[in-house]
């Protein structure tokens, strides 16, 4: 059984850095491409970045040179790191693993198989 558990969120002011960590096991975590999603209250999960297998990554267009993911197989993690935060980045981020090797970047919440618990993040003016 996969487990993902996410770490790192807190209360920061605009403008702040963050780096979100989660860690994997039950899985091969090198297998998977790993995604970071976000829920804000009373919105939909969206897609933040994800990388693959293989190292491709993807970024929402609203995060795109602000945040950066990566990977560390032989640590099971992977990380977000979050600069020049907004207080629309405010939201519960969840990591999730994909285990079919695609070609491209996942983007949808269907396409991934295993979540975690989110972690909040929010952020003040």
């Amino acid at each position: 059984q996969v487990q993902l558990v996410e770490s790192g969120g807190g209360l920061v002011q605009a403008g702040d850095s963050l780096r979100l960590s989660c860690a994997a096991s039950g899985g091969p975590f090198s297998d998977y491409t790993m995604g970071w999603f976000r829920q804000a209250p009373g919105k939909e999960r969206e897609f933040v970045a994800a990388i693959s297998w293989i190292g491709l990554s993807g970024y929402a267009e609203s995060v795109k040179g602000r945040f950066t993911i990566s990977r560390d197989n032989a640590k099971n993690t992977v990380y977000l790191q979050m600069m020049s935060l907004k207080p629309e980045d405010t939201a519960v981020y969840y990591c999730a693993a994909d285990k079919n090797k695609r070609g491209i970047v996942p983007r949808t919440t269907l396409q991934y198989d295993y979540w975690g618990q989110g972690t909040q993040v929010t952020v003040t003016v």
